[in-house]
């Protein structure tokens, strides 16, 4: 058999398939996850299942959602802990995750990302985060420090600064090639994504920090003046408090929502 095929499954390459086998790396995601009733729980991209049935067994209902026709179907073929799961077959990027809320519970989510989604597949789960309890990804290394770097860190950009605007992001554990069929040509780790129960610094328009974050990371060396020439003075950075000659990746998040909210109510 050919190192693609896992569980009689064929990994697919255009659905970005590497599929977890490691028990010790499993049992720890679970626990950082620590499914309970008490919380709704929703798996994206379960593949053959690896995360599914320790989570199921912990629980009483287990949402899903699977792009893979084929991977889904099997889901519902699984002795014991298949009739535990509620399975929607469709693209998680497209999918209203307010249809799973219940009432009095927060959702956690959780799964093994494809990585050529992962970006796009959290930004859309943002806008659902006053319903999410937490959020664990295994997600490319790279992503994962991308989303947990601090200011001045060469790995701080636009995906950090509207992460850690929704979310406290921590990393959780590292992951290594072997632990999964096919083994991917990186290393791997666990993100911990839970999201603030109260912003600490709220922002008027998500859409205008967006665009802010891609007007100053669009070309990290210049200076904020330079990147936002036109848009705000000196005497703007002055009132709030700004150095205008700072580079991007040196501005705190509340850096980035006091520009986007001068820009909001200047307009």
């Amino acid at each position: 058999m050919s190192n693609n095929v896992h569980m009689g499954h064929r990994a697919r390459k255009r659905f970005g398939q590497n599929f977890l086998h490691d028990m010790s790396v499993i049992d720890r995601i679970v626990a950082a996850i620590h499914p309970t009733n008490d919380h709704t729980l929703v798996e994206i991209g379960p593949g053959l299942g690896a995360l599914t049935q320790p989570v199921a067994e912990q629980v009483d209902c287990l949402n899903v959602v699977e792009l893979d026709r084929d991977l889904a179907a099997r889901l519902t073929e699984q002795p014991g802990w298949g009739t535990k799961l509620k399975i929607n077959q469709g693209d998680a990027l497209k999918f209203d995750f307010q249809t799973l809320i219940e009432p009095g519970k927060k959702m956690k989510v959780f799964g093994n990302l494809p990585y050529n989604i992962s970006t796009p597949l959290m930004f859309h789960l943002f806008e659902f985060a006053e319903h999410i309890e937490n959020m664990h990804f295994m997600l490319q290394k790279e992503v994962v420090q991308r989303l947990c770097a601090g200011p001045g860190h060469k790995n701080y950009g636009r995906l950090t600064v509207m992460a850690q605007y929704y979310c406290k992001t921590v990393p959780v554990l590292e992951v290594g090639p072997g632990a999964f069929t096919p083994p991917p040509k990186v290393d791997s780790a666990v993100v911990r994504l839970v999201p603030h129960a109260k912003k600490p610094h709220p922002v008027d328009s998500v859409d205008v920090l967006s665009k802010v974050c891609l007007t100053a990371f669009n070309q990290r060396r210049k200076t904020l003046r330079n990147s936002f020439k036109g848009q705000l003075d000196d005497e703007a950075f002055a009132s709030l408090n700004i150095d205008p000659t700072l580079r991007p990746e040196q501005l705190p998040v509340s850096g980035f929502v006091a520009i986007a909210n001068h820009i909001c109510r200047n307009k």
